[in-house]
């Protein structure tokens, strides 16, 4: 009772958070945080809400192949009215009711329009088909946990898309703050170019120079507002959310030391916990059984029946009953050769899933020394980064000083601008990377989930 207290709360809290964004035209941006994005995402993604419905099918077709094995009993009501000869005779002798008189010839031959009210019920019962029916129930709960592996892939590849593009609305917001700022610094180079021309200590071509500089740092300051507002949308969109949601990202966007793992450690983890692994292996065992019940079609089937019948001259009573009840043998001499087809169909689709599995475990390798090579290669790119954008700003002091002095051009000037810029565009990129390589890496593990060190603060 108090875990489901605890959901209860905290999907209602979700739920709050939602409210409050789609009320964004009368009131300020929500504030979100990364691991309130993720639950969003876990409760909202429409690709999970798809995995969950297959998830639902499988246990339905799991229920279907269970009721094979469990008898069938049917229930049918008739009415009827004629006067052909046999059906007359043999209505007759079904409600008890047939006298010496209704041996007459003319009663035989052309007897007058009789009903009959027929309540039947009927059983049947495979009692055994080589099991067969095993087979398939074996194979359907293959199925259904292939299912179940598929909605826990689903949701790390959710989760990952939460991280990657909530770090990336950050990254966003930084590229403008960026951009706004290389605004301001190309502004107040042109005022001083502006100035100094003016006092005829630079020539005209030196402010011309400093316009472009200006009017190219407006243009990339409208290309990075833009990107900041698809990266909106693009949040919205891995929350499952209404696009114009607007949140207000409670998180910066700053270097964490997140633990890296052995390689050897790591690829460990990930041939044991990867959901797509364990998928592809169910649906290996789930054919094996198709194979298994295709051999079985080839053996007998016996089956039971039993019939309770009831027939009246009217709805209500009047006649009687009777019942039957039987074993039956069935074996298949010949079918045109369709079943050893079948069974060799089968036999090429359980080949063709186990080159799937051998070709997927290699897949996963891959992707685990690809993400730890990532991570490995963002952890040195941020040192060099940090390093490369200390050295740009000082560089800018300088040359500044050193243009107010007049011992530069503004060429140079500029020249200093434009690496401080792509040193702080590179450096918050290289923040960004490390994030979302972490977050690669654990996917590409399978053991990407709501609470782990790249989601948690």
């Amino acid at each position: 009772m108090k875990v489901l207290f605890q959901i209860v709360l905290h999907t209602g809290a979700i739920l709050a958070l939602l409210g409050a964004a789609n009320a964004q035209t009368q009131s300020e941006p929500s504030p979100l945080t990364l691991e309130q994005a993720v639950q969003i995402a876990m409760e909202q993604n429409p690709q999970r809400k798809a995995a969950l419905a297959d998830s639902r099918g499988a246990s339905a077709d799991l229920g279907t192949a269970r009721s094979f094995l469990l008898p069938r009993l049917t229930f049918s009501e008739a009415a009827t009215r004629g006067n052909d000869p046999v059906y007359v005779f043999g209505s007759k002798l079904r409600q008890q009711r047939f006298t010496a008189s209704d041996f007459a010839l003319s009663q035989l031959n052309t007897p007058a329009p009789y009903d009959n009210f027929s309540t039947r019920l009927g059983l049947t019962w495979s009692l055994f088909d080589s099991f067969a029916s095993w087979h398939n129930l074996r194979r359907a709960k293959e199925m259904t946990d292939a299912a179940n592996r598929q909605v826990d892939r689903t949701a790390q590849e959710v989760v990952f898309r939460a991280v990657t593009t909530y770090y990336n609305l950050l990254l966003a917001a930084k590229q403008a703050e960026v951009a706004e700022e290389s605004v301001k610094t190309a502004q107040a180079i042109t005022e001083r170019s502006q100035s100094r021309f003016d006092s005829g200590l630079v020539v005209e071509s030196d402010l011309l120079t400093a316009k472009v500089r200006l009017a190219q740092r407006k243009m990339e300051l409208i290309r990075a507002s833009n990107d900041l507002e698809l990266a909106r949308t693009q949040l919205n969109v891995a929350l499952g959310v209404p696009v114009d949601s607007s949140f207000q990202l409670s998180d910066v966007l700053a270097e964490r030391a997140i633990p890296l793992p052995e390689l050897a450690e790591a690829e460990k983890q990930t041939l044991a916990n990867r959901p797509d692994l364990k998928r592809i292996a169910a649906e290996e065992s789930a054919q094996r059984e198709s194979v298994a019940a295709a051999k079985s079609s080839f053996g007998p089937r016996v089956n039971g029946f039993a019939d309770w019948e009831l027939d009246n001259p009217t709805f209500v009573s009047g006649g009687g009953n009777n019942w039957l009840a039987g074993v039956e043998l069935q074996v298949d001499i010949y079918q045109g050769g369709a079943k050893r087809a079948e069974l060799s169909r089968q036999r090429a689709l359980h080949q063709k899933m186990i080159a799937n599995r051998q070709a997927a475990t290699d897949g996963v390798r891959l992707d685990v020394r690809r993400a730890y090579y990532e991570v490995n290669a963002s952890r040195q790119q941020i040192e060099v980064a940090r390093a490369t954008m200390a050295h740009a700003l000082e560089s800018l002091r300088i040359n500044r000083d050193r243009y107010e002095s007049g011992v530069i051009t503004i060429t140079d000037l500029l020249s200093a601008e434009d690496d401080n810029r792509h040193s702080q565009t590179s450096y918050w990129e290289a923040v960004y990377r490390l994030h979302a390589s972490h977050a690669n890496l654990e996917l590409a593990e399978g053991t990407l989930n709501p609470q782990s060190p790249v989601v948690m603060p």
